[in-house]
């Protein structure tokens, strides 16, 4: 049964308290951790990442219900929002005192909707009246304004992969202004916007950051949004609206991703892979963009392969009881109401206390996949393909169902593609380093 799922939540989970009266938990996308927060740090606050290195262990004076907590980049300082008006700081860097400083947002009467950190000294405030950059200057325990905007903001998304911010502004919140960010320096970036299903009357605000996502796929950034539909003849079900924004010209609308269904949904990203996991159903569904069919300047989607649940994960036990053989691990609820997702592969569930990245796995895609020409494009673009690759060829040439000639000839004209463009490129780089060095002896030579 194990070889129908084609994905697969991480065998070895980042653990953390879970979510109880007395514990907060938060969770950091720019450093992938996870805070544990007790009693507003007051017993203790442990903060858990992808590697032992982010990993760490601090207690704070309660001042009040902690909103919003995140370490800049290399956990130097730790910045805390407790309040809508100001943020504070406590250094970590070694030989810097370890003490608290606050610093309030520069515009009267703004509420401060959350923060970023853009590097280990860079910080946005956002709040609803504009984002305010700062530098945080650590020996002097305080903040210098590097540049501010003022517009209004419904709710903002932060993608630390390319340091750009997204805001949400106008009444309906469907007009997108993005931010970019990059040593000190802010640049606004052009808005666009989000077309939504209907246009409410009066006007009110009809886009959520539950429908908005930002991931980078195939090298290039992406908003993505999920539209919902009501189920008519005329609408068959929701969909995601891809946009490509580039760092410079205007965000436009590429890809649209027909899930065929209605309900909740979230989205990942794994392998340059879209996710969309649908609760009602316990299933998710796949699509690569690069595979497309075109329907006049837009680039339709429908699914790679049939709609499958996550595999089956078991939550072993910790501790002297797992020895016990009464213990057997308890099954994982998946598609849980309390699950949260992240970008780009990251579910978590705070209320069992588990993080996991969402992982592809190729093995069964050639028994749901009958198009060997799409198989064969789909599995060059992944990570690991070669042993699937391998076993697809193999099955056509010598298995019990033998290919038909002209099924081989199209799978073997990908590959040897394929291998063309690596050995281009491969020549490309030889001549580009040969010019390099015929230039760098003809300097010597001139020099002597």
């Amino acid at each position: 049964m194990s070889e129908e799922y084609y994905l697969e939540l991480s065998e070895n989970p980042l653990q953390f308290e879970n979510a109880s009266s007395v514990n907060n938990v938060f969770f950091d996308e720019a450093n992938k951790q996870v805070f544990a927060v007790r009693s507003g740090g007051a017993t203790g606050v442990v903060v858990k990442g992808p590697d032992d290195k982010s990993s760490v262990a601090f207690r704070m004076d309660d001042k009040g219900e902690v909103k919003c907590i995140k370490f800049s980049l290399g956990n130097k300082i730790l910045a805390v929002q407790r309040t809508t008006k100001s943020v504070d700081f406590m250094n970590f860097i070694p030989d810097y005192p370890h003490l608290e400083f606050s610093h309030e947002c520069k515009t009267k009467n703004a509420s401060i909707l959350g923060f970023c950190w853009t590097n280990w000294n860079e910080i946005v405030f956002v709040t609803d009246q504009g984002i305010e950059f700062y530098q945080v200057l650590p020996d002097k325990r305080t903040l210098k304004l590097l540049k501010s905007q003022s517009i209004n903001v419904n709710w903002y998304m932060y993608c630390p992969e390319t340091a750009v911010l997204l805001l949400s502004t106008t009444v309906q919140g469907n007009v997108l202004q993005p931010f970019a960010f990059k040593s000190a320096t802010m640049s606004k970036m052009s808005k666009f916007e989000i077309e939504l299903p209907a246009v409410p009357k009066p006007a009110k605000l009809s886009l959520s950051e539950r429908d908005i996502a930002v991931a980078t796929i195939y090298d290039q950034l992406y908003v993505m949004y999920l539209k919902h539909h009501s189920r008519t003849t005329n609408s068959p079900g929701a969909e995601v609206v891809l946009y490509h924004l580039p760092r410079e010209g205007t965000c436009k609308k590429i890809h649209v991703l027909k899930l065929n269904t209605t309900g909740k949904f979230a989205l990942n990203v794994v392998d340059n892979l879209v996710v969309v996991h649908h609760q009602s159903s316990q299933t998710s569904l796949i699509y690569d963009i690069k595979l497309r069919e075109l329907d006049g300047a837009l680039n339709v989607h429908q699914p790679v392969l049939p709609a499958r649940s996550i595999n089956p994960y078991k939550i072993p036990h910790s501790g002297p009881a797992a020895a016990a053989p009464s213990q057997a691990p308890v099954p994982c609820e998946l598609y849980s109401s309390s699950w949260s997702v992240f970008q780009p592969d990251i579910i978590i569930s705070a209320s069992e206390g588990y993080l996991w990245y969402l992982q592809v796995k190729l093995q069964p895609t050639p028994n749901l996949l009958q198009d060997k020409g799409k198989l064969m494009d789909f599995l060059l673009r992944r990570r690991d393909c070669k042993m699937v690759i391998l076993s697809v060829c193999s099955q056509m040439l010598t298995g019990g169902e033998k290919g038909i000639l002209s099924v081989v000839a199209t799978v073997f004209d990908k590959l040897n593609q394929v291998y063309k463009e690596y050995l281009d490129a491969e020549q490309a780089y030889t001549a580009v380093g040969t010019d390099c060095f015929i230039i760098l002896n003809q300097s010597i030579n001139m020099t002597s």
